[in-house]
């Protein structure tokens, strides 16, 4: 079978849009992917920037619900583009309103799309870029609700490599921690017998939005939605359940949980702490703890393994260590030097230096060499995880890994949002 012939055979078969053999097989080597960044707030803003920063990518269009929004992300990626030698985007490629994910991934002048809208829309997000025969950077979580996680699934089943799907977990391609869970895995520690992490962070904080509908305030503020974001154990602790995961190399398979709200008072129904009792197989317990609140700017998050050998540590900021039998400590000129920091849109310093700029790399390199990624279920395993420790917070009892995949929960949004075009 010639190569025309397959690419029309195989894409009447998946039922998918013919995409150009470039984009099928691999870009030449002086082709620049062209990058779309879906959602133009603070995080989506940062991410865009390190891909048009640190890889060949080019941000060429740009996709939001809300016209100011997007208007901002124009005059922001011009001036960003124009210093890195590019050109403008073109009006043409700006679209908003409820349907610009459907415009985004239907434009001929896209390759990529990164998916930076709140936790409610990612699933629905993804499958309309990848039908669309487009590459997706996805920020986590993959759902926020057991239904959306395995529509998911589906998802990565049906499309398996014919696009590049990267799922935003960048502190697995960060060099201290990729190095020190080698060596974890190489057994420097020793078996593992229990794991200790937490994520302290600042409360979040938004501007004024009085006069607003309250369906576009919880649009605009949807970190204080628990059915939008998810509440913060899924949408911002999943990146330490992730590496714990990582280093099991496996789910835990049971959890026990307390959350509340006792300190925020803004509006919204996020908790502001959890403390979860995670069970992984072999009977490793998991101890995590989490606060969202305050404004004294303290942020600390870190990972504790203990093994029958030694103790592995992994913060964001500060000696990222082995110590016991075979102490390691990690050391590169690359690392900054500064005390690592809190940010809204996630840029941080030290250990996670890097993070960022080899998680682009690796997605622009996934599509430029025709070798796709598919990192879907990962996520997915990672957000249930997180949604195995919400549930046994919600009921107040210990929920096992078999309950929670039989939850058919869906959450809902509660307004339609065809009013805002």
């Amino acid at each position: 079978m010639n190569r025309r012939n397959f690419l029309s055979t195989a894409g009447a078969a998946c039922g998918l849009m013919i995409v150009k053999p470039k984009t099928a097989f691999g870009y030449e080597a002086n082709s620049a992917v062209r990058y779309a960044l879906l959602g133009c707030g603070k995080r989506g803003t940062s991410v865009a920037t390190s891909f048009a920063k640190n890889t060949s990518a080019r941000i060429v269009a740009l996709g939001d619900i809300f016209p100011d929004q997007l208007a901002k992300g124009k005059t922001y990626f011009d001036e960003l583009n124009a210093s890195l030698g590019k050109g403008a985007i073109d009006p043409k490629l700006l679209f908003r309103g409820h349907t610009a994910c459907e415009q985004l991934a239907s434009s001929p002048d896209v390759d990529a799309i990164q998916i930076s809208t709140p936790p409610f829309f990612h699933v629905q997000h993804l499958e309309t870029i990848v039908n669309a025969g487009k590459h997706s950077y996805c920020e986590k979580p993959v759902g926020v609700d057991v239904p959306q996680t395995q529509h998911a699934l589906e998802i990565a089943k049906r499309i398996g490599t014919k696009v590049s799907i990267d799922v935003g977990f960048q502190i697995r391609s960060a060099p201290p921690f990729v190095e020190i869970v080698k060596r974890i895995h190489d057994g420097q520690i020793g078996k593992i017998a229990s794991i200790s992490a937490h994520y302290n962070a600042p409360a979040s904080t938004y501007p004024d939005h009085s006069g607003m509908s309250p369906d576009e305030r919880r649009l605009r503020e949807w970190l204080w939605d628990a059915k939008i974001s998810g509440d913060i154990l899924l949408e911002q602790n999943i990146h330490v359940i992730d590496v714990c995961n990582w280093v099991m190399g496996t789910h835990p398979v049971k959890a026990v949980a307390k959350r509340s709200r006792k300190v925020i008072r803004h509006a919204g129904d996020t908790s502001d702490n959890y403390e979860v009792i995670f069970t992984y197989p072999g009977e490793v317990e998991l101890s995590f703890s989490s606060t969202q609140f305050g404004n004294n700017g303290f942020f600390d998050v870190a990972e504790t393994i203990f093994g029958t050998d030694g103790v592995a540590e992994a913060p964001y900021s500060g000696p990222l260590r082995i110590l016991g039998q075979t102490p390691w400590t990690w050391t590169s000129d690359s690392t900054a030097t500064k005390p690592g920091k809190f940010a809204a849109d996630g840029a941080f310093t030290d250990n996670l230096a890097l993070a960022d700029t080899r998680k682009d790399q690796g997605f622009i390199e996934s599509i430029t060499s025709g070798k796709p990624h598919n990192q879907i279920a990962a996520g997915v395993e990672s957000a249930l995880s997180c949604m195995l420790g919400r549930k046994a917070a919600e009921l107040g009892r210990e929920v096992t890994w078999d309950e929670l995949s039989a939850d058919r929960e869906a959450y809902s949004l509660g307004f339609d949002l065809r009013q805002f075009n």
